[in-house]
């Protein structure tokens, strides 16, 4: 499970072969020990729980990045290497 950005605590991670539980394009991110996974295509919560604030940080990068998200979805899904995406400023 490579971690692909971190940025304000958050740290995102992609799954290789993640494509069944959910059955979406998706990312996980931990903060303080709390979890939860996220929709690439709506930048919406679809498990899990994280502070409000947080969510919203995760939101507002998934928006920024999500032709690169999905490009790492891509590989990931077929278990290639993904690559690391640049953290929220």
């Amino acid at each position: 499970m490579p971690c692909i950005s971190m940025f304000y605590g958050l740290l995102i991670y992609m799954y290789f072969l993640d494509n069944k539980q959910h059955h979406e394009p998706h990312i996980h991110v931990e903060y303080q020990g709390k979890k939860a996974v996220f929709s690439i295509n709506t930048a919406e919560m679809i498990d899990g729980e994280i502070p409000n604030k947080q969510r919203k940080l995760a939101e507002a990068w998934i928006e920024l990045h999500k032709d690169d998200l999905l490009a790492d979805w891509k590989l990931a899904i077929s278990g290639e290497e993904i690559f690391k995406i640049e953290p929220l400023r």
